[in-house]
């Protein structure tokens, strides 16, 4: 199986910040690109950077780019949660110089509790001169992430998988019909004394194709 990228719309919550509305799929919210946004908490200027991150080697050079970006800040505190959230993915976090738990594990937190998976957020600071304590840490951290992410556009992470089917030239056009209803795709074709068509549909779509091609006596073989 393999992982494809199919966009749906934001919508406006009753706060008025954009929220995403994914369709019921066994898929997972990703980024759709990259978006920075800042906050200011007693003269600190903490400017958050959320991205798609795809790997740990990718997540990491993603900060070391916001450190070559923001050079004279003080601190560049940064996670990332790569895979399907609701599952064991793979994260991480780092404080960069902060007190223990006051900003990589906010930022963490913030990035789980909305479901997003391949993301990486860097939120560095500028330091104003007034310390904020631990709590006053953790809130203005939590803060950056959650206004960063509040606006980041997303798409759906929706796993897939590649058939093959043989079929009678009459049988052609109510499959490719049925493909483009059900969010799939016609890779391949082939003409011979029927027809060979390579299709990548999403796994959640897999047994209503099985049963369509069995009421029509279509030949299907899982490929990937």
């Amino acid at each position: 199986m393999a992982p494809r990228s199919v966009c749906w719309p934001l919508c406006r919550n009753a706060t008025g910040r954009h929220e995403a509305r994914p369709p019921v799929s066994s898929g997972y919210a990703i980024p759709a690109g990259a978006l920075e946004r800042g906050i200011t908490v007693r003269k600190s200027r903490f400017i958050a950077r959320a991205l798609r991150a795809e790997t740990r080697a990718a997540a990491l050079a993603a900060v070391e780019q916001a450190r070559a970006d923001h050079p004279d800040a003080r601190h560049h505190c940064w996670a990332y949660l790569i895979g399907d959230p609701a599952s064991a993915s793979t994260a991480a976090s780092d404080d960069d110089g902060e007190p223990g738990g006051t900003a990589g594990r906010p930022i963490l937190n913030v990035i789980q509790h909305k479901g997003l998976g391949d993301v990486l957020v860097v939120v560095i600071r500028y330091f104003g001169g007034i310390k904020l304590g631990a709590g006053g840490l953790t809130r203005a951290y939590a803060q950056a992430t959650e206004a960063v992410l509040s606006e980041l556009p997303v798409t759906l992470h929706e796993p897939v998988c590649r058939v093959t089917v043989a079929m009678h030239f009459a049988h052609e056009q109510a499959v490719r019909h049925w493909v483009q209803g059900h969010r799939g795709e016609v890779d391949a074709i082939r003409y011979g004394e029927g027809v060979g068509m390579d299709i990548t549909i999403p796994v959640a779509e897999i047994d209503t194709f099985r049963a369509f091609c069995a009421a029509q006596s279509i030949t299907m073989h899982e490929t990937a």
